[in-house]
């Protein structure tokens, strides 16, 4: 190979590498969600807000449930840990509580934190735990075959209300604010550079952080609910998305055919955290 094919061989490799692989396991690639789903979006705008954060990468610790979004942690680069079901949030306190100069990331789904893991994300809040939250609320439970979740809209139907739920959903943002969380905010997965922005802001302030991201589903939720693909997933949320900061999340409940209010809520000023706490305490209670 002449000294002119190896240069551009050498063009061609740096053109091909994206601008995230470093962040990225390229060889975990391609990822094993469905066309039209909004946790490859989701997890775009995490890497990139990392990227953006100036962090240190080596001092980022995901962890994730089980479900769809919980196989996220496989896609990124850093120290990552996939937990059982519903313990995304124990394991991540406890991460942050062994070593504090951690930032700690959860990354999971609905069904994950609020329905088999919902005792520890409230008592996560109430305690203003260093951790970082990022909830995809597809609106079901996505892997399991579109069961009935905690956040299925009312009259909406699933592989287990196949008459129309019956039941009120959830309202994620009103009940991790009124535990106590300091940051609270919500977008779609089409809204990408404000969710890019979010999980930056998040990620740069201490005490517990809540972003919620109604992600496309066409699989499980859409089909069964007149939004057979993503495109009419994203349709739908472009024409029923309203940007509203600062509002009490109690206002923003999720039902379908209605608006769907998003934006920055919560942004309380700086509190001491779970550990900040215990830190004093081990101060206390050393010898002297």
């Amino acid at each position: 190979m002449t000294s002119v094919e190896t240069k551009v061989k050498d063009e061609l490799v740096e053109a091909k590498k994206h601008p995230m692989d470093d962040l990225l396991r390229r060889d975990r690639l391609p990822h094993v969600w469905c066309s039209g789903c909004g946790l490859g979006s989701i997890l775009s705008c995490f890497v990139q807000a990392v990227a953006k954060s100036g962090l240190d990468t080596k001092k980022i610790a995901v962890v994730s449930g089980i479900g769809c979004t919980g196989r996220a942690s496989g896609y990124i680069n850093l120290d990552v840990f996939h937990t059982t079901h519903g313990r995304a949030i124990p394991f991540a306190i406890g991460l942050s509580l062994a070593n504090p100069d951690l930032k700690v990331v959860v990354f999971s789904g609905d069904g994950d934190l609020f329905a088999i893991g919902g005792n520890h994300i409230i008592h996560a809040a109430r305690r203003n735990a260093d951790i970082t939250v990022i909830c995809a609320n597809n609106l079901i439970y996505g892997m399991t075959g579109g069961q009935l979740a905690p956040t299925t809209p009312t009259n909406s139907w699933s592989s287990t209300s196949p008459y129309g739920n019956v039941e009120t959903p959830f309202n994620l943002c009103h009940l991790v604010y009124s535990a106590g969380a300091s940051y609270v905010a919500r977008w779609t997965s089409l809204n990408v550079r404000r969710l890019q922005e979010s999980i930056e802001e998040a990620l740069l302030r201490p005490g517990f952080s809540f972003i919620e991201v109604i992600s496309a589903c066409p699989t499980t939720f859409g089909r069964r609910n007149e939004f057979d693909t993503g495109l009419k997933m994203l349709r739908y949320f472009n024409e029923k998305t309203v940007i509203k900061h600062n509002i009490d999340p109690k206002e923003v409940p999720i039902v379908l055919g209605q608006d769907i209010v998003v934006g920055k809520f919560i942004n309380k000023p700086i509190q001491p955290t779970l550990e900040d706490r215990v830190e004093r305490v081990h101060q206390k209670s050393s010898p002297k």
